[in-house]
């Protein structure tokens, strides 16, 4: 007997979304999971035949196979089938061509749905909270949970409102904020390395770290989202959806349980205690864009540039926070927040820098480096930077690391975002004062921003940053 049984909705089915990162990630899922009755069903403004939506998902699940092998075996010849498993599911899937913010059309999708459904909204933010609006007014399965992307809302107010629409009828623990950027695994990871030993978590406070950054630097331009991002800028996109998150666990107290009320009430207290640094937003912020350059073998233009793009929004592609969690544990350490596009290397790391040992014996001489603790994200590795005597003259000290890399897990990122959906589970989501509470956080710095009291520098393509940025050492 099957250990679950649920439909997968996906609204928006047709979508980049579906075919690039929700479909995929289901692939995954299912083969990890082989005791899971899943039904999948889609629905889009896509006229799509039986026969066209089966290729769909044949070829979504197909590349997500490839892929899979490619990590397991470092490469593939081409010839791979689905297993008897996914074409299952493919063969039993359905489609819809729906307007998803009609009354008829979804009491329509939900009667396809063999079992109690989780709605996916793979939807612009718009027209999920219009869907939302009239699903409040249908009745619902009674497991039937929600799933929606980031950003949720366009303002702490808007995301007060949709709160207020999505629990007028499902329960909170119902209701899922997706976060892929932070998987089960990277929570895990970082939890076990803070919790389950006494050596660093008694280091991690002001009494012993000089500095946190958090940092998210993309080699990719705008590859075709102006609709989106021009809206958006690197600061919503990335540090009010994702980078905060990423904070909150870091900085954190520990969790009773890792149950998703525990995990998601210690992120709470630390987004709640969130001040800019040194309490003026429009100092402790700064906002870049790209100009033309080259990455790699790839020549990018100017943003101002990209097809799609209004210059006259002044959109930032690179953005950087400065903040102090104001707490016991936290006060007067300063927190960076940073996340561009186009720049000249990949990162996805955390840095906490320790201050210096209050007294070197004299007679040592050597590195002047500080000690440093560096975790990376996706794939998960960590590093601790120390100095100590080197190989050579024993009375000249060396700066060395001690490298790890943690259990990256089964399943990709939105396998893990579709696994705890379908279950239930809302440990990676969002929870709904934590939405509020992010766009709280920034609204200094948007406001600031909106008010030009801070310039919008100029990066080329390829770089790490503006001139005179402190660009976060490497």
């Amino acid at each position: 007997m099957s250990s679950l049984q649920t439909t997968l909705l996906i609204l928006g089915a047709s979508g980049d979304l579906s075919k690039r990162l929700l479909l995929p990630g289901l692939a995954t899922l299912l083969e990890v999971k082989e005791d899971w009755d899943v039904q999948l069903v889609g629905a889009g403004t896509e006229d799509l035949s039986d026969d066209d939506w089966k290729r769909l998902v044949h070829d979504a699940f197909e590349n997500a196979q490839a892929s899979k092998n490619e990590e397991d075996e470092g490469a593939h010849d081409g010839s791979e089938r689905l297993s008897a498993r996914l074409r299952a599911v493919v063969e039993a899937s359905s489609y819809r061509k729906s307007d998803v913010t009609s009354a008829d059309d979804l009491k329509a999708l939900l009667a396809d749905c063999q079992h109690d459904p989780a709605v996916y909204f793979a939807l612009p933010p718009a027209v999920t909270e219009k869907s939302c609006e009239v699903l409040a007014g249908l009745d619902l399965p009674q497991g039937t949970r929600f799933a929606l992307e980031k950003p949720f809302g366009t303002d702490a107010q808007s995301a007060e409102h949709l709160n207020d629409v999505l629990q007028g009828f499902l329960p909170e623990e119902r209701i899922h904020r997706v976060d892929h950027f932070l998987g089960r695994s990277t929570v895990l990871n970082l939890l076990g390395l803070r919790f389950a030993n006494r050596i660093i978590e008694p280091l991690l406070s002001s009494q012993h770290v000089e500095r946190i950054d958090i940092v998210y630097d993309e080699t990719l331009g705008l590859e075709g989202r102006a609709r989106y991002y021009d809206k958006a800028g690197a600061l919503v996109d990335m540090i009010q959806s994702h980078l905060l998150q990423v904070m909150a666990v870091v900085a954190m107290e520990a969790p009773a349980s890792i149950d998703a009320d525990d995990l998601r009430t210690q992120k709470e207290l630390v987004l709640r205690a969130v001040r800019p640094w040194g309490g003026d937003a429009a100092a402790a912020g700064k906002r870049a864009r790209y100009t033309a350059g080259t990455i790699g073998d790839r020549q990018l233009p100017s943003y101002v540039d990209e097809e799609g793009v209004d210059p006259s929004l002044g959109t930032e592609t690179l953005a950087q926070l400065t903040l102090e969690v104001a707490n016991w544990r936290w006060a007067g350490v300063p927190i960076t927040l940073r996340s561009g596009k186009a720049l000249g290397k990949q990162r996805r790391e955390i840095i906490i820098t320790f201050k210096d040992s209050p007294h070197v014996p004299n007679g040592l001489t050597g590195a002047e480096l500080p000690d440093r603790l560096r975790i990376w994200i996706a794939p998960d590795e960590l590093q601790l930077e120390l100095n100590v005597n080197g190989p050579g003259d024993p009375y000249t000290i060396d700066h060395t690391a001690l490298s790890v890399t943690f259990n990256p897990g089964r399943l990709s990122a939105y396998g893990e975002v579709l696994a705890g959906v379908l279950e239930g589970d809302a440990t990676l989501s969002v929870r709904g004062d934590s939405a509020v509470q992010g766009w709280k956080v920034v609204e200094p710095f948007l406001q600031a921003w909106r008010d030009g009291r801070v310039p919008l520098d100029d990066y080329a393509a390829g770089t790490e940053g503006p001139e005179g940025w402190d660009n976060i050492d490497a």
